[in-house]
């Protein structure tokens, strides 16, 4: 439980610079860097959830084995493919495809699914 709390305070750390990139009117990069967050914490829900992953695992592979399992629903699943496509557009320097309201969502919405999924 001790390494879970550190965790958490890590994945918080890393939304509070996301959040102050946002603010500060760098929406890109501040949808990349809570997209990590999203990406980590799906990978470390596997792991305690005891499903295998490949070396290298993708977001949507681990997000669809999630589901399948019964750690959230359909709906979630759906809505955390919806922000990953966000962080992707915004990896991938698409800036068109998405707006600075989008990105606080993508964070609210990220900081809302760790606290009640991870902890």
């Amino acid at each position: 439980e001790l390494r879970q709390i550190v965790e958490a305070e890590v994945f918080d750390d890393f939304l509070e610079q996301s959040e102050s990139l946002l603010s500060a009117g760098f929406y890109q990069p501040a949808a990349v860097v809570a997209g990590a967050v999203l990406e980590d914490g799906l990978r470390k829900l596997c792991i305690r959830e005891g499903l295998d992953l490949p070396t290298k695992p993708k977001l949507d592979s681990m997000n669809v084995a999630l589901s399948k399992n019964g750690t959230y629903n359909l709906l979630t699943q759906k809505r955390i493919t919806a922000l990953a496509d966000v962080r992707n557009s915004a990896a991938h320097g698409k800036w068109d495809q998405f707006r600075q309201e989008d990105v606080d969502d993508l964070i609210q919405w990220i900081r809302n699914f760790m606290e009640r999924n991870y902890i």
